[in-house]
């Protein structure tokens, strides 16, 4: 049996950057690395087990026996693990034999920082290289104008088990399949971004991925490492976004994982108040810990450059910022200052912005954060937490709760809509519909709607409509783009079939046409996150259900004016204040018969009279469809 030889990759100046908590490519030393040693190809392994007292890897190169392949501590405290065994080439499964200094338990662990992994149930890690050839190099030379804050970003949310099925082998899509069947999708819908849910690698399949056990591996559920790169390759060569949830808040216990890595809490927080997830049976890291912060920060930066990815949305803010989060009285502890703030959390979150931006100016981080911490995507300078976004959750449920009342009754609940702008651009709010939003017996998007048929997929044009016209970005889940009718089953397929029925290919049709309006009209983007960008013209008239506004970009000529008719009922010879003079000419309609509406109104120009109304010098009367948004050009 082949000996394992001392060797290293780690300098000085390494292990200085790792005990301080700024090694941002740690990746690069970490984990098994194929290299050459006198002569002799094979693998170097690497692992942080500070309290161990012994550990070897094992894998079938040595029977999986124990002790064949001792590493050896580094001499400088670091609890650095490593050597080099000639003859371990690609492919090789393995994990780490791990003994532990401080009570003798032996624990068998996959490598934390492993590229690749077995397919689930199996949980070795594998040996392996990244070797791809990119052909995106426009779209990352050119990404800073496509990525940005002013301009358009339509996500669409997947998850990749459960969006289409190869249906005679009745398995996912391979992410090969997907470069070809996801891509042509994306493009026809005209979406400018996809968000992939986790695909690092993940045991529990109704985890969804937001238990992750191999951080830097793309589950092999799909496919290699390289065959994702493929798919990202793809997705970007056609002018297409990539975005990836990335999961810091807290990971699964499995015995294979990073949980009391080697016999001690290594990666989580060792006080149970800080270090466990009560509602999802997970751990949580240890965000005070410098070993922790360079192999959180290491990985978010990992899938940025190794995988080319433009954004990271970051799962479970809330969870990491506050010390009570879903926690009673007597289950945590105050900060040194009285408060709830998780101190430590807060310090990683912009020490991790900070980092992504220094090195990707041009991606965005997008947090997924419920509650009214302040500044969550302000710059760090300022005192933000230093997100590039924020989920705008208030309006989504509030925008839900509406739309789920009988039209008769909105009129009292006119607030409901009006509401989000009060604090709309208190943060850069990205507007989501998510995969939380159609599970759990909540229905799906259109099972929320309400009157018949009809009015459903009305009411379901209405709120997409609506949705692309406020302020912000804005993301879909898969399915609700064409008006899935049963909740989201992550075992299943997507509904396809349905696209033979007008009414969800109207849906469609809708939201490719309002990607198109998205993208064609800088005054829904380029101010978007700015109050400049947006002016009320009435949020008053709730006895009609009725509210109307103005988009504005940089070019005042390319004002648009948006009136939302809340109910069936068409208003005809509805009076709007203007204001300036000009005409308005109709740009979209909601109710157009190409998404089975009814069609009711021309695409006739309207004329802007000198004559005042709702507090502006011009009016103009026009004819508003029933549950339906019309957007209108202000031409001079």
């Amino acid at each position: 049996m082949t000996k394992t030889i001392p060797y290293s990759l780690f300098t000085d100046f390494d292990i200085d950057l790792f005990k301080s908590g700024k090694h941002y490519q740690l990746y690069k030393k970490l984990g098994s690395h194929l290299v050459t040693v006198d002569g002799q190809k094979g693998t170097y392994f690497a692992v942080w087990a500070p309290s161990a007292k012994a550990v070897s890897v094992i894998g079938d190169f040595n029977f999986w026996v124990e002790g064949d392949n001792q590493l050896d501590v580094r001499w400088d405290s670091s609890g650095i693990w490593e050597g080099f065994i000639p003859g371990v080439g690609q492919g090789e499964k393995y994990k780490y034999k791990i003994q532990s200094n401080h009570n003798n338990i032996t624990t068998e662990k996959a490598d934390p920082y492993a590229l690749s992994c077995e397919h689930p149930p199996n949980t070795a890690s594998i040996v392996w290289d990244l070797k791809y050839k990119w052909k995106d190099t426009a779209w990352m030379k050119n990404r800073k104008d496509v990525n940005a804050l002013d301009k358009p970003y339509s996500v669409y949310e997947v998850h990749l088990g459960s969006w289409r099925r190869n249906a005679e082998e009745d398995r996912p899509l391979t992410y090969l399949e997907l470069a070809d069947e996801l891509v042509n999708y994306l493009k026809e819908t005209q979406f400018t971004h996809v968000e992939f849910m986790p695909i690092m690698e993940y045991p529990y399949d109704p985890s969804w991925g937001y238990q992750v056990t191999g951080y830097f591996a793309p589950t092999s559920r799909f496919g290699k490492p390289e065959d994702f790169m493929l798919l990202v390759d793809t997705l970007h060569q056609n002018n297409i976004g990539v975005l990836l949830d990335w999961v810091p808040s807290h990971f699964p216990e499995d015995a294979h994982g990073l949980g009391f890595f080697d016999g001690t809490c290594v990666y989580e927080h060792p006080d149970r108040k800080k270090g466990y997830h009560n509602d999802w049976k997970s751990l949580i890291f240890n965000y005070g810990r410098n070993e922790v912060k360079s192999f959180l920060i290491s990985n978010a930066l990992f899938w940025l450059e190794q995988y080319h990815a433009d954004g990271l949305r970051v799962d479970a803010v809330a969870s990491m910022l506050y010390l009570d989060y879903s926690r009673e009285d007597g289950e945590w502890d105050p900060n040194i200052y009285g408060g709830n703030e998780n101190l430590e959390a807060i310090a990683f979150i912009k020490e991790l912005n900070e980092a992504v931006y220094k090195n990707f100016p041009d991606v965005q981080t997008i947090a997924e954060e419920s509650t009214n911490f302040p500044m969550v995507s302000k710059p760090i300078y300022s005192g933000g937490l230093g997100f590039g976004m924020k989920w705008m959750m208030g309006w989504m449920h509030d925008t839900l709760e509406y739309f789920k009342k009988e039209s008769i009754y909105r009129k009292h609940h006119q607030n409901d809509l009006t509401f989000s702008m009060t604090y709309a651009f208190t943060e850069n709010f990205m507007l989501p519909f998510s995969h939380d939003e159609v599970v759990y017996g909540k229905k799906s998007i259109r099972g929320r709607m309400t009157g018949d048929e009809w009015q459903q997929f009305a009411n379901l044009r209405l709120l997409y409509g609506y949705m692309f016209t406020h302020p912000g970005t804005n993301l879909m889940f898969m399915g609700s783009e064409f008006g899935q009718s049963e909740e989201w089953n992550f075992q299943g397929s997507l509904d396809w079939h349905l696209l033979a029925y007008d009414f969800h290919k109207g849906i469609k049709d809708l939201v490719t046409d309002l990607n198109i309006l998205y993208r064609n009209n800088p005054a829904l983007y380029e101010k978007q996150f700015s109050n400049e960008g947006f002016e009320w013209i009435d949020y008053g008239d709730a006895e009609n259900s009725v509210i109307s506004f103005i988009r504005k970009g940089n070019n005042s000529e390319e004002d648009l004016v948006v009136v939302c008719n809340m109910t069936p009922v068409v208003r005809e010879k509805y009076q709007i204040g203007i204001p300036r003079k000009g005409s308005l000419k109709p740009i979209f309609n909601t109710d157009n018969k190409k998404y089975n509406g009814s069609g009711i109104v021309s695409n006739r120009k309207v004329s802007v009279k000198k004559a005042k109304w709702q507090n502006m010098p011009f009016s103009a009367v026009i004819t508003l469809p029933s549950l339906a948004v019309m957007v209108y050009k202000l031409e001079q």
